[in-house]
């Protein structure tokens, strides 16, 4: 199943851009193929070794590498070296993701391609701003300083790498802006940890703590057993809330009321996910149904 579709060439907005790649594993190659979806025409260069993630999760490369072009190229070594400069020359955009002593080893870092191809903008992908890009980090670690680390549970999709990538394809969008306007390449750092960061920010602004109203305080927002599974609810706002507490005969529609949690729970957990399903179709309520939780293995 493709994981993105060709936008029309109206909503192709880097359409004639060119982006080539060197980035390996999730975020680079996710931003790519968003930068493809865009209108992008998108080259990747990848060691003779391969990305690491054909290895590890040959799918996820085959859904992240649709439509995108890839050659191999040692670039240890002065004619792939020579090739890569080559094809810079008709390049928009170079997108990175290696530690900047790495880049600075590999003669790209920015200051040397800013004088060598002025045209040229580098969206480069590191782990951490600033100071701290030269850390060994990957998503998980990412995730777990900025706090959405629960337990010992691993979280259930790589947030940060995703998240990365997303603010990568913008990056892209706003090196070529520039590009349009000022006629010359500019460098965009975009930092995992930042990606991290900026998902964190509900947890930080108390939304998801649990006396917010979308972290458990509220009865009508919350993940609750039911007779044959269980059901994701989210009738938050107060027309939602109201027809919940309907359903549910309860005396009020304040939901954060704790005898209104006691009365959600009780309402719901004599209830199949059949009857729950239908009921939120009649009754235009938001929640999704779901299998019971899986045993630990």
């Amino acid at each position: 199943m493709p994981v993105t579709s060709t936008p029309s060439p109206s909503l192709a907005p880097l359409a004639g851009v060119r982006v080539l790649s060197l980035a390996l594993n999730l975020p680079g190659p996710a931003a790519l193929l968003r930068c493809r979806a865009m209108g992008a025409h998108c080259l990747k260069l990848e060691p003779p070794s391969g990305d690491p993630m054909r290895l590890y999760q040959p799918r996820a490369y085959a859904d992240l590498h649709q439509g995108i072009e890839v050659r191999e190229a040692d670039l240890k070594t002065a004619p792939a070296q020579a090739a890569l400069h080559e094809e810079l020359t008709r390049t928009d955009v170079l997108l990175t993701s290696f530690r900047p002593s790495a880049l600075r080893k590999l003669g790209l870092d920015w200051e040397v391609l800013h004088e060598r191809h002025p045209r040229l903008a580098q969206v480069a992908i590191v782990g951490a701003a600033g100071a701290r890009a030269e850390e060994p980090g990957h998503d998980l670690t990412y995730l777990a300083d900025a706090g959405l680390v629960a337990g010992t549970t691993l979280p259930p999709t790589l947030f940060a790498d995703m998240a990365g990538a997303l603010m990568a394809a913008e990056a892209v969008l706003q090196a070529v802006l520039h590009l349009r306007t000022h006629g010359a390449g500019t460098c965009v750092e975009v930092a995992l940890h930042g990606a991290a960061e900026w998902l964190a920010l509900p947890r930080t602004w108390g939304l998801t703590t649990p006396d917010g109203a979308v972290g458990g305080a509220h009865a009508g927002y919350r993940v609750y057993p039911c007779a044959d599974g269980r059901v994701a609810v989210a009738a938050l706002e107060p027309h939602f809330a109201r027809r919940l507490a309907e359903a549910a005969g309860l005396d009020t529609a304040d939901l954060v009321a704790p005898a209104a949690h006691r009365g959600v729970a009780a309402w719901i957990a004599g209830r199949t996910r059949a009857e729950l399903d239908a009921l939120a179709a009649e009754r235009d309520i938001p929640l999704h149904t779901l299998p019971p939780e899986p045993a630990p293995q």
